[in-house]
């Protein structure tokens, strides 16, 4: 049995694969202990390990030097509490997902010689894991070209991007059928940042499909608790079938019972629509960091899986021509989601995971001097 420490910024889209990996270590007989920040409390509730531990941290502001010098002085107290950890539980080596709360545990990793791999959820570099490549021995990449990393002189590795256990149970489920008078299911989601202007977008567009298309909708849409009462107020307007809720805790399986998804593309979101196999409307986040989500968006409308509309250009009227579109033309919509799921990494968790089998096979850790 081997010790891995798994670290994650403390949202959805670093947790999820590194729920996902702690899955697959577990059932492989290791031990998993996770490092990240408070904000998991929203997110990894179910996390699968044996202790979470909370390590201080923030995002360094080069513009602002009071702000810089207080995040410096926030990183070398969570370097300094992870440095304590680590020694105690001496692990063969560990996973860091991105997010600055990786930071200062990977830090501490690499000052006690434990080995360790940096996984890229998104087709850009993220710039925690940019600061920390010359730190790791393995760069695990999601896609096949990943902005930045070519500047990281470590191996790097194509594994995919980890999706949970519910997700990888339902992965290449049928697209349902899609008849020209049946009911088309539609799923529609803004993720944990802007989800306010899907609220705003989709509900408006929707009103403005045809009556004859409209009755044949059913809508399955995560909202923000404070949009909850506009959004059903329009829907009811438009007398459309609707079921909304602030969380759905079996999204992944209503993604896979979907003829078509509206989202955010978020890394969790593309690997989970892709391994499902279900075409999607992507609408990036605007000012992303480095745009990531828009790259992310760009690599799934090349390979054929779904489409790109920008939010700055978006409105209800032009969401509603390519809504009309796509249900009266049931085989573009097959299609895509053949497409998409030939875009799909599902055996993402398990290359993950032999890869850190391996580096810990191999590590040589300098724990024993430090204990």
């Amino acid at each position: 049995m081997k010790t891995f420490v798994l670290m994650a910024g403390g949202t959805g889209g670093h947790l999820f694969p590194a729920m996902a990996l702690a899955q697959e270590l577990l059932r492989r007989g290791h031990a998993v202990e996770l490092m990240t920040d408070h904000r998991v409390e929203s997110y990894g509730q179910d996390f699968p390990a044996r202790q979470i531990h909370m390590i201080p941290s923030a995002t360094p502001s080069l513009s602002n030097p009071i702000k810089f010098a207080g995040a410096s002085f926030t990183i070398a107290k969570g370097v300094a509490k992870s440095f304590g950890i680590l020694r105690a539980l001496r692990p063969d080596a560990v996973i860091g997902f991105g997010g600055y709360p990786t930071f200062p545990p990977f830090i501490a990793a690499s000052l006690l010689s434990v080995p360790g791999i940096l996984h890229e959820q998104n087709a850009v570099m993220g710039r925690a894991n940019r600061a920390l490549g010359r730190f790791a021995d393995i760069l695990a990449t999601s896609f096949a070209k990943t902005r930045f990393a070519d500047g990281q002189s470590i191996e790097k590795v194509l594994t995919g991007n980890p999706v949970r256990d519910r997700v990888r149970a339902i992965a290449g489920a049928p697209y349902p059928e899609l008849g020209p008078a049946g009911p088309i299911n539609l799923v529609i989601f803004g993720g944990s940042q802007g989800a306010r202007a899907i609220s705003d977008i989709v509900p408006e567009a929707i009103a403005l499909l045809p009556d004859a298309l409209r009755s044949r909708l059913r809508i399955v849409q995560q909202v923000r608790q404070e949009d909850l009462d506009r959004v059903t107020k329009t829907y009811r307007q438009s007398r459309t079938s609707v079921e909304l809720a602030p969380f759905f805790t079996d999204l992944p399986e209503r993604i896979a019972q979907s003829h078509l998804v509206i989202g955010r593309s978020g890394a969790s979101t593309i690997a989970e629509l892709t391994v499902i196999g279900r075409p999607s409307i992507l609408i990036p986040l605007p000012g992303s960091l480095d745009a990531d989500q828009k790259n992310n968006a760009i690599v799934v409308e090349a390979g054929g899986g779904g489409w790109v509309m920008e939010q700055a250009a978006l409105s209800p009227q032009s969401l509603a021509t390519r809504l009309e579109d796509l249900f009266t033309d049931p085989s573009t919509l097959v299609r895509a989601a053949r497409a998409a799921q030939a875009l799909g990494q599902p055996r993402a968790v398990e290359k993950l995971a032999d890869l850190a089998e391996s580096l810990a096979g191999q590590g040589t850790s300098t724990l024993e001097s430090h204990s």
